[in-house]
């Protein structure tokens, strides 16, 4: 269940271009951190960091085999974001509509 507290922590997680790189990542199936960490040209410890940041929002789960911590993306708690978005795709959708309509007129003179 997302709470208003966790739905603030995911827009400031989101928030990061970084962590919406990892996220991306993560959609292809669950990944070591050290693999996360490879991927982008920053120190482990500051991916260790944005790890934390988008497990503590719940948008990645954590998973521990012996040494190595895997990571896997629970993209639930960006249904939020979804649903806020919502109203500003029919408003762009109508505003592309209108201006279509607008040049189709315009050709038609």
């Amino acid at each position: 269940m997302v709470t208003q507290g966790t739905e603030t922590s995911v827009y400031r997680a989101i928030a990061d271009p970084t962590r919406r790189a990892i996220l991306d990542l993560l959609r292809d199936g669950r990944r070591s951190a050290g693999d996360v960490a490879a991927q982008f040209a920053v120190s482990r410890p500051a991916i260790s960091r944005h790890l934390r940041v988008l497990h503590r929002a719940a948008l990645v789960e954590e998973t521990r085999e012996s040494q190595t911590r895997w990571y896997a993306l629970t993209p639930e708690p960006l249904a939020g974001v979804d649903r806020w978005l919502t109203g500003y795709r029919v408003h762009w959708a109508a505003r592309l509509h209108d201006l279509k309509r607008f040049v189709e007129e315009g050709e038609t003179r």
